[in-house]
């Protein structure tokens, strides 16, 4: 019988046993409250879910709202380039047509003193 332990040695290793399983279920216990439960899952995971297609739609808004802009300010462009050239020719037509009346003024003054 000496190989077999003594009720002193079986009572250290019973509380050795117990200490361990006691950190062990309580390192358990811990990473347990870590876990989100099920429901809880499925709710933060739906609202997450409408969160991104509501950010998408506005994205999506924003995207429609910045072409819409720059489709006008792109027309703006065009329409002011437009008056610009017709503003030139307005003035270019003001510059010559009096100038060409004094031209024709001043021809039809000299041929009639070289007509007399």
């Amino acid at each position: 019988m000496p190989d077999e332990p003594t009720n002193a040695e079986l009572g250290r290793l019973i509380t050795a046993l117990q200490g361990e399983m006691h950190r062990r279920l309580d390192t358990l216990n811990t990473r347990l409250t870590e876990f989100v439960p099920q429901n809880v899952y499925g709710v933060q995971t739906q609202y997450f879910s409408e969160r991104l297609a509501h950010m998408q739609a506005d994205v999506q808004k924003a995207t429609d709202a910045n072409e819409a802009l720059e489709n006008a300010f792109e027309q703006y462009q065009r329409d002011e380039r437009d008056r610009r050239e017709r503003d030139r020719q307005t003035r270019l037509y003001q510059a010559i047509i009096p100038i060409v009346f004094g031209v024709l003024t001043l021809a039809v003054a000299v041929w009639a003193v070289v007509a007399k």
